[in-house]
């Protein structure tokens, strides 16, 4: 304090005083010396309101260290209800947590690593629909694939639906293309994209994730089951990661974007400037990683599988409809993380949103319709009915013509030929005609649709053409032949 008084300077105080700068701080800020600073009190003020049980309450905590401070509190108020009153929950706990820390099992203790430079690359998946992105309006739920590289904490991440292996693949590629060189190692958890189980209980790694880590020379390597934090680098990134994109969309003032494509080109305008500020390790991983010398692998894989009666296929547990006249045919499928699209004979046939989860089904109407209005009676079990309405107008439709109908099926036979109506015409058009009617509280049947939808002959202009005197062209020619 003499000193701070001299020359005013904390940091010289301290030095000259032997202290650090932040015990000088504290003794300056309470106008106080060392021995008149309170010290901790190892006493009791109060009595303790639970000496009497905590023999018996000690005892149960050595025989079952997993029971919690709750469970045993509400069993002390069942055994004493006079005695104890939920306002003294938290001091139990407290009590509780004294002793584990004294006399309790030993805990699980972890330990530090020492990252190399460009030994790994760390692989995690992260939902990101906390950040609230909306695409035109829209919500738009998704994940970010997210690899790190452990020792610099160079980042990069792509948009994708689901842990797959096709986003997988398509989030390591985008990484080790930006970075140009590839790690010895390559670490994930135990998602099915990567492993799966043995009938021991263990897993392994897929053929297929362990074709994608060796097409680029590194070596597979994951986590114990259970053990989150031995990703914890690419845990903690997550993290980080997303508290980082929320900052600049706070500052971009909207979460909307134009498109997915500017959503993704946006994330990663931000991962460039973070990646920036870590230049100088980064440099380090880099000259200790060889050569990306390998071609990037597509980002689908292909199926070959055969078209049903039902013209449907079957892919990934899933049911897809194509067109009617490749029932029976084999067709060949390429998978990407977001869509299928079909071949046929090298032939791009459709491309059609891939579906998430197992015992899923979308079905377009238009594949099927020409063979409905041949077989209406099909149409009120059909298994894949409810794909059959395009919209909610059309539902009320099908509702308006059944209770206006006395028979189902003719009501069927109706909405079926509107269908077929939208398949060869425009859905628009047919899905405003209906709006109309159903507004006006006509009843829609096909005829009535139809007369609203049906274009209106064009007229043919009338056209009159003038006489032509050709007598000039024959004075031209007298007048050549002289």
């Amino acid at each position: 304090m003499e000193e701070m008084s001299k020359s005013g300077k904390i940091g010289q105080a301290a030095l000259k005083a032997g202290l650090d700068r932040k015990t000088a701080r504290k003794y300056i800020r309470e106008g106080k010396l060392p021995s008149e600073m309170p010290v901790e009190r190892g006493w009791r003020t109060r009595e303790d309101p639970f000496e009497a049980d905590w023999p018996d309450i000690a005892r149960r905590l050595t025989d079952a260290p997993a029971l919690e401070a709750k469970t045993l509190f509400e069993w002390l108020q069942e055994k004493k209800p006079d005695r104890y009153d939920p306002g003294q929950l938290r001091t139990f706990q407290r009590r509780v947590r004294d002793w584990r820390a004294l006399h309790g099992p030993d805990k699980e203790v972890y330990f530090a690593q020492e990252h190399r430079p460009g030994e790994a690359m760390q692989t995690d998946f992260t939902w990101a629909t906390e950040l609230e992105i909306t695409i035109q309006g829209e919500p738009f739920p998704h994940m970010l694939c997210h690899p790190v590289l452990p020792y610099s904490n160079w980042e990069w991440a792509t948009i994708c639906r689901s842990e797959s292996l096709a986003a997988m693949r398509g989030g390591m590629q985008a990484a080790l293309v930006r970075l140009g060189r590839v790690p010895r190692w390559h670490q994930t958890d135990n998602s099915t994209a990567a492993t799966h189980d043995l009938t021991t209980g263990k897993r392994i790694f897929n053929d297929d994730y362990k074709d994608l880590v060796d097409h680029f020379g590194m070596k597979p390597r994951t986590i114990a089951v259970g053990e989150s934090h031995q990703n914890g680098d690419v845990e903690a990134l997550n993290g980080a990661l997303k508290r980082r994109l929320n900052q600049h969309l706070l500052m971009r003032g909207s979460r909307d974007f134009e498109s997915v494509e500017a959503y993704e080109a946006w994330l990663h305008g931000v991962l460039l400037k973070t990646n920036a500020l870590r230049s100088k390790r980064v440099k380090k991983e880099l000259a200790s990683m060889r050569p990306l010398s390998v071609k990037c692998l597509p980002e689908y894989t292909e199926e070959e599988v055969g078209v049903s009666s039902w013209s449907t296929i079957r892919v990934k547990y899933n049911a897809y409809s194509v067109p009617s006249r490749l029932k029976d045919e084999r067709v060949k499928v390429r998978l990407y993380e977001d869509r299928l699209e079909v071949y046929f004979k090298g032939v791009h046939q459709l491309t059609v949103e891939r579906l998430l989860g197992r015992a899923g089904h979308t079905i377009n109407y238009r594949h099927v319709i020409w063979s409905l209005v041949r077989k209406p009676g099909a149409f009120s079990r059909y298994k894949y009915r409810e794909d059959l309405f395009p919209g909610p107008v059309f539902r009320q439709a099908h509702d308006s013509l059944t209770e206006a109908l006395t028979s189902e099926r003719d009501a069927d036979i109706h909405y079926l030929r509107i269908l077929h109506l939208a398949a060869s015409t425009m859905e628009s058009e047919v899905e405003a005609a209906l709006e109309l009617l159903l507004d006006e509280g006509v009843v829609p049947k096909i005829e009535r649709v139809k007369a609203l939808v049906s274009p209106q002959m064009p007229e043919h202009p009338e056209v009159t053409i003038p006489d032509v005197d050709l007598s000039g062209y024959d004075g031209l020619l007298e007048g050549v032949s002289s």
